[in-house]
């Protein structure tokens, strides 16, 4: 009985001297997270990407927007939504895309994360002919994939209810308008919803700086996350 108690004493003893290094490289896990333009004429912000932990989440339908997210928003600036992961305890990597999407086009970023600290990821973009609309997705779960797989969703475009539909050269970023972007006043439902579309001057809106090819249908964009490594 005396040697058995000694013996899971020394075990203890080497689970104690052996912690989880949470820097092990092989721990960690790559993926490629890639975001293809399906609308006609609707360029797409620089990606904003996020690798965080379950208990994070970029947005939800029916809640106000942050700040960070409105500035995405209005005026396609992912900046505000990359530094999030200095500010917050669950969110542990941030990556930029390259530039803007044209339709048509894709552009793809890289993370590396640690499994333990990471096991979802947000993407985010704007569609910049428009007051407040943006793709996005949040808190899609990785850490299922094996090394090859991937996870294929279609975007909904939503509206981030911070700036009204005016659809004016004054408020419209993109190179419809170019007008203003990012504007702290919200003056919209202040809720997350479906973006219902844009009017367009075409369809009987007389002040709207938007032609027909303007419009834009559900999805406006496709993400794939394959993980690499």
């Amino acid at each position: 009985m005396k040697l058995r108690l000694l013996t899971i004493a020394a075990s203890a003893l080497m689970l104690v001297g052996c912690p989880y290094d949470d820097d092990d490289s092989s721990y960690e896990r790559t993926y490629t997270i890639s975001v293809t333009n399906l609308t006609a004429n609707q360029p797409l912000s620089p990606l904003a990407v996020l690798g965080h932990n379950s208990h994070y989440q970029l947005f939800t339908l029916g809640s106000a927007a942050t700040q960070a997210l409105e500035m995405l928003a209005e005026g396609g600036d992912n900046s505000a939504v990359l530094a999030i992961r200095n500010s917050s305890r669950n969110v542990s990597y941030s990556a930029s895309g390259g530039g803007v999407i044209l339709p048509g086009s894709s552009d793809t970023v890289t993370l590396t994360m640690n499994r333990f600290w990471a096991s979802r990821v947000s993407v985010a973009s704007m569609l910049v002919n428009t007051n407040d609309a943006f793709v996005g997705e949040t808190k899609v779960k990785v850490s299922q994939l094996g090394v090859g797989e991937s996870v294929t969703m279609n975007m909904t475009v939503w509206d981030s209810g911070t700036e009204a539909n005016a659809e004016t050269a004054a408020t419209v970023p993109g190179p419809a308008g170019g007008g203003e972007g990012f504007n702290s006043t919200r003056d919209d439902s202040d809720k997350i919803s479906f973006h219902a579309g844009v009017v367009s001057q075409d369809d009987g809106l007389a002040t709207s700086v938007l032609k027909a090819n303007h419009r834009f249908l559900n999805p406006g964009a496709k993400l794939t996350i394959t993980r690499t490594q």
